[in-house]
């Protein structure tokens, strides 16, 4: 038994930490198979699968999507101002798509986010691997 209460935390944060890692490996090798990455839908550029992460999820955080990397990032869309300034009326070249990656996440909220997105990766993977098949 370790003579410091904290030196608990202290293991447990690392083993988190280390978890957190492999699944970020796992998701980009996986994601690396997913060929040609689908589409986010409604986006005319992004190409991304949107990730649900019950318990975890913030108001401060938007709709955060795996790309084709294998990181997670915020899907951002909006309006292009300058262009509509500009009288430019074409709803594509008005549209702005941003992928912002997600650095802060804790790693425990990582490790749900992450295995979320993995699952999913396989589902698409598993599907694409049956179609294949036919």
């Amino acid at each position: 038994m370790p003579d410091d209460p904290l030196e608990y935390k202290a293991e447990a944060d690392a083993a988190l930490d280390r978890l957190a890692q492999r699944l970020r490996r796992l998701l980009q090798e996986a994601a690396g198979q997913l060929d040609p990455f689908p589409p986010f839908p409604g986006a005319f550029f992004t190409h991304g699968i949107e990730i649900e992460a019950p318990g975890v999820e913030s108001p401060e955080r938007g709709c955060v999507v795996l790309a084709p990397d294998g990181e997670l990032y915020e899907l951002e869309m909006g309006q292009d101002m300058t262009a509509l300034a500009l009288d430019q009326t074409d709803p594509v070249a008005l549209r702005e798509e941003r992928l912002k990656k997600l650095e802060d996440l804790h790693p425990r909220d990582y490790v749900v986010y992450a295995y979320s997105a993995l699952t999913q990766v396989v589902e698409l993977l598993l599907e694409r691997q049956a179609e294949a098949k036919r």
